[in-house]
């Protein structure tokens, strides 16, 4: 994915500031028609609720996700019968609507599930702590090096067919690490830690790649986000020192519903894109999965990392407003939120205007009352009526070419 560098001013004194964001170079991993990693744009994802076995109800909410812009969906997959039913769901897809990259979520014990899940999706996600699960003992104090070996030996041999399987079938693999189910030898021996996640996922690429398996992607998750922080940072660190160059899913687990749920996500999420680290995000709110949607778009939009929608720029309001800039700014959003790729600036006066909205390709300023003028950049196009503002808008980018009809 290219971005478009800002040109910041400087003192001439100063090198210019680099206000781009350069990704963590990552492999191109496909799942279905979408690729992860490699440069493409940041991938967005979600996870349906509705019971697998419903085929029904899971085709139309995977429908309703996919045209909402959800490019990767996830299906839950807890028996072979749910495996089976991911089948005739993929079929429905294709006959009725598009094939849509999908995910099986694969747990407790899960080879003969995810080997029968394999076949009819695009990437199978585990997760390490439970693929293959460690009865926790009360009376455990330590674990011995054989002991180590040996589970080890057991996570490979019941790794290993998954891993063929997805390998010959040019499918891919989600390593998803999450800080609530670390294996019971990996908390005796780091602690319930980040350090804990990432050798939880080191160990299962090691064994991806002694299988020529590449195909991977990784998630660290975890409901606090500064755990989740570190846990991604500590990855990418770890994978640069190894070299590796896995992409990344983001994503703050159990982040919750609301107001908090989106900035909890917001805060985790957007916090490693800036730093470059994430492929792929999902954002996590207990709500219907097309809740999620416009929230992920929002954070890649507000870094730059995509361009889906209209960016509005628009002051807070003082004193000096000469218009109603909460109720101006509603009008112009809804005539204007179908467009692509503009950025429009809604300012309540001439003091800040000109200045605030100088990288918007359109500006609507009050600079007397009555009045607003229409601007193309810094070019001041027109002075209209206030009641006539929003039509007259419109017809600016109308006569530039740049509108499209709803």
């Amino acid at each position: 994915m290219q971005t478009l560098p800002i040109t910041t001013p400087t003192p001439a004194s100063q090198p210019p500031v680099d206000t781009v964001i350069h990704r963590r170079q990552t492999r191109p991993v496909r799942v279905g028609n979408i690729t992860i990693g490699g440069g493409y744009p940041v991938v967005v994802q979600s996870m349906i609720n509705e019971d697998t076995m419903d085929i029904e109800g899971s085709v139309a909410s995977i429908r309703r996700l996919h045209e909402m812009g959800c490019e990767i969906v996830r299906v839950t997959v807890p028996s072979v019968g749910h495996a089976k039913a991911v089948g005739e769901i993929k079929q429905k897809l294709a006959a009725t609507y598009q094939p849509v990259p999908l995910v099986a979520d694969v747990h407790h014990n899960g080879m003969k599930i995810a080997l029968e899940v394999a076949k009819h999706v695009d990437k199978v996600r585990i997760n390490p702590g439970l693929y293959v699960f460690e009865k926790p003992k009360s009376d455990r104090s330590e674990y011995t090096d054989t002991e180590f070996q040996e589970i080890g030996e057991k996570i490979r041999e019941t790794l290993k067919p998954l891993v063929i399987s997805l390998r010959d079938q040019g499918k891919a693999m989600r390593i998803g690490v999450n800080h609530g189910s670390l294996a019971e030898r990996m908390l005796f021996t780091y602690g319930d830690t980040p350090e804990g996640m990432v050798e939880s996922a080191l160990e299962f690429i090691r064994i991806c790649e002694s299988l020529d398996f590449q195909n991977l992607v990784i998630s660290l998750k975890a409901s606090r986000v500064p755990v989740m922080l570190a846990a991604y940072r500590l990855m990418a660190k770890r994978m640069d020192d190894l070299g590796m160059d896995y992409p990344l899913h983001l994503g703050v687990t159990e982040a919750g519903d609301g107001e908090y749920g989106r900035i909890k996500s917001t805060a985790g999420i957007a916090t490693l894109l800036a730093d470059g680290i994430g492929d792929t995000i999902r954002v996590s709110l207990t709500e219907a999965p097309e809740k999620e949607i416009p929230v992920c778009y929002s954070i890649l939009q507000a870094l730059g990392l995509r361009k889906t929608m209209v960016e509005y720029v628009a002051c807070p309001s003082c004193g000096r407003t000469l218009f109603n800039l909460e109720e101006v700014l509603h009008k112009v959003r809804e005539a204007t939120k179908h467009l692509t790729g503009l950025d429009i600036a809604v300012m309540g006066c001439i003091v800040n205007g000109p200045g605030e909205m100088a990288d918007a390709d359109y500006g609507y300023v009050g600079k007397q009352p009555g009045y607003i003028s229409l601007y193309r950049g810094r070019e001041e196009i027109k002075k209209v009526p206030q009641d006539q503002g929003v039509q007259e808008l419109i017809n600016l980018i109308k006569g530039d070419g740049r509108w499209v009809d709803p």
